[in-house]
């Protein structure tokens, strides 16, 4: 890319590095669930919006995930980023992720359900289990994502784990 604007149009190269820089200036992370928003926008539309359920949180690592499970059309809460999980071999313990500001916020919106979407490997396993111990015990329903076949794959190429998921998500045939 350096090489094509070097060579190429240099009042283009300009108004790249200018929109770079206006980006760098006006994109924050929203205050309350940590996903991209202008400075003018923050708390972000996501969390202002008044037909989202604030009774119903969902939990992500990062920023990345609210617009993967937005791209789905499906939920209509709001979310919250940990931005991270825990991990003993990086050190990255409660305090360094985005915990005491979901505590806060379970406590002042109402949150009756938090959804727990994070991913499946062993940190983010404990991650989920840490959480939901902390969430039960105030008395919050503590969900999260079914795990199962995803569409289009073949079982043989499953493995262990996911298929055991998919059994015991098994639902009604209708």
């Amino acid at each position: 890319m350096t090489l094509a604007l070097a060579q190429g149009d240099r009042a283009l190269a300009r108004r790249l590095s200018q929109a770079l820089q206006q980006m760098d200036e006006e994109v924050v992370s929203c205050a309350r669930c940590g996903h991209p928003t202008t400075r003018s926008q923050d708390p972000c539309t996501l969390c202002t919006d008044p037909e989202r359920d604030p009774r119903l949180l969902c939990v992500v690592e990062d920023p990345g995930d609210i617009v993967r499970l937005e791209r789905t059309g499906v939920f209509h809460g709001r979310y919250h980023a940990l931005m991270g999980k825990l991990s003993a071999g990086s050190g990255t313990g409660p305090g360094q992720l985005r915990i005491e500001p979901l505590l806060k916020r379970i406590a002042e919106e109402g949150v009756e359900e938090v959804l727990l979407a994070l991913d499946t490997d062993t940190e983010s396993e404990t991650t989920a289990g840490y959480l939901r111990e902390l969430l039960e015990s105030r008395g919050i329903t503590v969900t999260r994502l079914a795990r199962g076949l995803p569409s289009g794959s073949a079982i043989e190429y499953l493995d262990p784990d996911t298929l055991a998921g998919a059994v015991r998500a098994r639902e009604r045939f209708e």
